[in-house]
């Protein structure tokens, strides 16, 4: 996995538990790509859950760009 994965979670394992669990078979072409996206997922969602975030921060009610 990447340097940004969580410890925690071996991609492969989990690719082929969630792909069991939702009984969505993957076609073992396909595995390594799956894997290597998932491994991409976690790299985002790391970045995002990491981004610090003041404790006075408030919620807006409308998100406008």
């Amino acid at each position: 996995m990447t340097e940004h994965s969580i410890d925690a979670i071996d991609a492969a394992e989990f690719v082929d538990q969630a792909a069991k669990m939702v009984e969505l078979p993957v076609p073992p072409e396909y595995r390594q790509g799956v894997i290597e996206n998932f491994e991409r997922i976690v790299a985002i969602a790391h970045l995002v859950t990491e981004f610090p975030i003041p404790e006075d921060t408030e919620i807006a009610p409308v998100f406008e760009p």
